[in-house]
């Protein structure tokens, strides 16, 4: 399914991303790059990662932590844990983070 809509940024509160765990590590820079580039105007993001496999919503967090971590600038990031769970109707597995700057 392909959706196209446009929203400002400015209309929203916090800023929310989704990435598939079957995505690869170019997804998560250009995530990455979104996200820093987002934090510069909004103090809070949040990303659902999800996958078929439980596994797969870590792996994609620690890579993502791995680039956030990699970048040069004054003050760490905060990137803290949400909700993480199945979809009972699926094998779908998802865990959301919030990334604080």
């Amino acid at each position: 399914m392909r959706l196209e809509y446009r929203i400002e940024l400015a209309e929203v509160g916090v800023p929310r991303f989704s990435v598939e765990a079957q995505e690869g590590i170019a997804k998560l820079f250009t995530l990455a790059t979104v996200v820093l580039n987002v934090l510069d105007s909004k103090p809070v993001i949040e990303i659902v990662f999800h996958g078929l496999n439980r596994e797969d919503p870590d792996r994609k967090i620690s890579g993502f932590r791995e680039i956030l971590e990699s970048v040069a600038s004054e003050a760490p990031l905060e990137i803290a844990a949400g909700p993480a769970g199945q979809i009972g109707t699926s094998s779908s597995y998802y865990k959301w983070i919030r990334v604080r700057s």
